[in-house]
């Protein structure tokens, strides 16, 4: 037999979810406020002390956002499995049964489908039931830790890059450079995320731009609003 290895985007989606979103949300949500600050007419020392609180506060949220809420569905995963292992042990045969419908409800013939169970059940029964029964995979499991650092990180760089706008630009025109190099970051990560993840480009870029664009312009009309009535 001829062997070949594949690469599925799937195995990623776990760090992918996680860098994306961090990504997106340090971009969106530091550059936003960034703009409403410089709509105020602040200055500029002001503008850059939001937004470096912006980019500390934001990467902690992240990370302990991430972290609690993929914790959350590995606890589940956990009791999931637990409760597989004990009926495992207490009545193989109607586990066994069980798995051969699935395989009989994805078009197997139930002799084959009460073969397959059986071979599956005699390597790894509870291997075979977390993959076929609960839909949990080893590319797919919660990993809390690495979601946690992952959106951290990311969203720290993508807060990065509308702060260092803001810093080299000139004042009289920081939210106008701030806005137009966020939505660009924007569509560059809207197009890397959508490439990693073997998905359409275009899509994905006019989708995360639509998105970063609105938030911009309603903190912008915001600090407008707050900096005419100061």
């Amino acid at each position: 037999m001829h062997r070949h290895s594949e690469h599925h985007a799937v195995e990623r989606i776990g760090w992918l979810r996680a860098a994306v979103l961090g990504a997106n949300d340090g971009i969106v949500s530091t550059a936003s406020l960034l703009v409403g600050v410089a709509a105020a007419d602040q200055a500029r020392s002001a503008v850059l002390l939001a937004g470096v609180a912006a980019l500390v506060a934001g990467a902690f949220s992240m990370a302990a956002g991430e972290y609690v809420s993929v914790s959350s569905q590995a606890d589940t995963e956990a009791a999931d499995l637990a409760r597989e292992r004990g009926e495992l042990r207490d009545q193989p045969a109607l586990e066994r049964d069980e798995l051969a419908d699935i395989y009989i409800g994805r078009g197997l013939e139930p002799p084959l489908a009460r073969q397959v169970a059986d071979q599956l059940m005699a390597k790894d029964a509870l291997g075979a039931h977390a993959r076929d029964e609960l839909g949990i995979s080893q590319a797919t499991t919660a990993r809390p830790v690495q979601a946690a650092l992952t959106s951290a990180m990311t969203f720290s760089a993508g807060a990065a890059l509308p702060l260092l706008a803001a810093w080299m630009a000139p004042t009289s025109l920081l939210g106008w450079v701030v806005a137009a190099t966020s939505i660009v970051a924007l569509a560059a990560l809207g197009g890397v995320g959508a490439r990693a993840g073997r998905a359409g480009v275009w899509r994905a870029v006019a989708r995360v731009t639509f998105w970063g664009a609105l938030a911009l312009g309603a903190t912008a009309g915001v600090g407008a609003l707050f900096g005419a009535a100061g």
